[in-house]
């Protein structure tokens, strides 16, 4: 069966995938009331009539539970229906770290779709094989491991309400090395060569969100070239990414905490692109996460630009 061509504005279709206890069925139900038609686990083999006979707006959940589950069927799929001008589909990859996703499954009692006698943290390992190959395909992925329902219901309305879907999106993620690398990252740039105010007793204990500490950071004498170098290289690439039909970007910076030397390097690349006439051509919207200040509660995700028709 083919894929009906839209006769007017293109049809949206979002694939909801990840690994269990990550929190699709709460991205779901947030779609849903972003009044997109919202099917759970349909088997595969009904994907292309849904498609055909669905409204402007729909969204399906799949996962290792879809009857006829194979992740080269579901990419056989998004590559078919992506060629089709009148139909803009993507694909949205939520997970957590192994041990979040452990207590949630200890505190609701629930069973994992593929735990046998093995217990759970198997089940998730084969779980993340199987799902692999969507995880690479993925337009974005969310990583719910510190990332709390309301912000993770305002990060879904931010991306996926009437009219967002166009835009190029650029995440701009501070991060501690030690903590892991970010899964969603596209770009990763490392800050541990400037000094550290880490080791001054005075900014220790404040972040790069402070002034002192942006100031003592900048104060390095490779901090200015540097920093021209990684601006200059954004600047570079994301019109290409635009041009390639990329919507989600992320970019990372890394120190050894999280906590002074990347969050200084992104609250500054955050400032001078959205001052920057490129983002707003570009319909780029620009969002703020510190990743490890997220975790200590001393940071949410902001957006640092919107285009105006999607404020």
């Amino acid at each position: 069966m083919g894929i009906r061509a839209k006769e007017h504005s293109a049809q949206h279709i979002v694939l909801v995938t990840g690994l269990s206890g990550a929190g699709k069925a709460s991205t779901l139900r947030m779609l849903e009331d972003l009044d997109y038609e919202v099917v759970d686990n349909p088997p595969l083999d009904l994907f292309e009539a849904l498609v055909s006979r669905a409204g402007q707006r729909l969204a399906i959940g799949l996962d290792v539970r879809s009857r006829g589950f194979e992740a080269h069927r579901v990419a056989d799929f998004l590559t078919r229906t992506r060629r089709h001008q009148d139909c803009a589909v993507q694909l949205l990859f939520v997970t957590a770290d192994y041990d979040v996703l452990l207590r949630r499954f200890t505190a609701t009692r629930r069973r994992h779709p593929l735990a046998g006698d093995g217990g759970v943290r198997p089940a998730l390992e084969l779980e993340a094989e199987m799902l692999s190959p969507l995880r690479a395909m993925a337009d974005l992925v969310i990583d719910t491991s510190d990332l709390p329902v309301p912000d993770l219901r305002q990060m879904i309305n931010a991306r996926f309400s009437a009219g967002v879907e166009a835009m190029l999106s650029v995440t701009l993620m501070s991060f501690a090395y030690p903590a892991g690398l970010p899964r969603e990252a596209d770009l990763v740039l490392d800050a541990r060569f400037l000094r550290n105010p880490h080791y001054d007793e005075t900014l220790r204990p404040h972040t790069g969100l402070e002034k002192p500490v942006a100031d003592y950071v900048k104060a390095d004498s490779f901090y200015q070239q540097f920093y021209a170098h990684v601006l200059g290289l954004i600047r570079t690439v994301l019109p290409r990414f635009a041009a390639e039909g990329k919507k989600y970007v992320t970019i990372a910076v890394g120190c050894s905490g999280g906590r002074h030397r990347s969050v200084t390097l992104i609250e500054a690349l955050a400032r001078d692109l959205a001052e920057d006439p490129m983002i707003d051509e570009l319909r780029t919207a620009v969002m703020v996460v510190h990743r490890e200040l997220a975790r200590e509660g001393l940071a949410s995700w902001r957006w640092a630009f919107l285009p105006d028709d999607a404020s």
